[in-house]
């Protein structure tokens, strides 16, 4: 059973950013060929602008028409130093869970940690959109938010394998969910 996996990134919003994290990691895959590793079709939706209406929109139309059974939403933490698997998204008082053992994925990695609080900019209005869409429309499909600390020489390998183990993981997961649907 193949999977499809949709990742998504953003663009840059500050003026001093010279680029998103999130996207410096996608495109570090794509050099690495390291998405050849996963026996997925991947749709990548990268460089989505940091906008509150328009971010949901462009992913949840990808939702739609790829219809993926991962979805990973990838956004930039500037102050945290490790990759950071949300566990939430949160609009008000209401607040969504993933389906995703998150504690289960992140165990045994070195640069991720689980996050609880995936804050409130973009990122986790994003998450919240995401993860309302597909339980009003009772889709199969799983989704994720991972934070990426500003990547440099230090942390670059160390965050690119781990999160390559978070695909695959969920891969190997939405196969098993597949099997018993």
């Amino acid at each position: 059973m193949t999977n499809k996996i949709l990742i998504t990134s953003f663009d840059i919003w500050k003026s001093h950013h010279l680029s998103n994290a999130s996207d410096d990691l996608i495109e570090t895959m794509i050099q690495q060929n390291l998405f050849a590793e996963l026996d997925s079709k991947m749709s990548l939706l990268r460089k989505l602008p940091v906008d509150f209406q328009l971010a949901p929109q462009f992913v949840i139309a990808e939702i739609d028409a790829f219809q993926p059974n991962i979805v990973v939403c990838c956004g930039m933490a500037e102050c945290r130093s490790l990759l950071t698997v949300e566990s939430n998204g949160k609009h008000q008082a209401k607040v969504l869970w993933t389906t995703v053992d998150v504690d289960r994925l992140v165990d045994g990695l070195v640069a991720t940690n689980v996050s609880h609080d995936a804050g409130t900019f973009v990122c986790n209005h994003l998450y919240y959109s995401v993860l309302q869409h597909i339980r009003d429309r009772r889709l199969t499909c799983q989704a994720l938010f991972v934070h990426v600390p500003i990547l440099n020489e230090v942390n670059l390998a160390p965050v690119v394998k781990d999160f390559l183990a978070i695909l695959k993981l969920l891969q190997q997961t939405s196969i098993q969910r597949q099997t018993t649907l």
